[in-house]
């Protein structure tokens, strides 16, 4: 009985910091996991530069159509919608 109860003694400090150890790298991974779920679902900027909006009506294609040609909207002379 006292050689079992040296091994447990002999262990006790190893299996502590085992499972110390364990705990921290499950804490770190479940901190990894939080953090990239959060940055994975924030709402990210949208554009609102408004030379971009600007820009679509003369931005133009493989057919050379302007945007505002492939809606089917008419046009003028120089590729800007037609109004009246």
């Amino acid at each position: 009985m006292q050689n079992i109860s040296d091994l447990i003694k002999e262990a006790k400090p190893l299996y502590f910091a085992r499972k110390k150890r364990n705990n921290r790298i499950k804490a770190g991974l479940a901190t990894l996991a939080c953090a990239f779920l959060l940055f994975a679902f924030i709402p990210q900027k949208q554009s609102t530069d408004l030379y971009y909006y600007w820009d679509l009506g003369y931005t133009e294609n493989s057919n050379n159509l302007t945007y505002v040609e492939n809606l089917g909207l008419p046009v003028d002379d120089y590729g800007l919608l037609l109004v009246g």
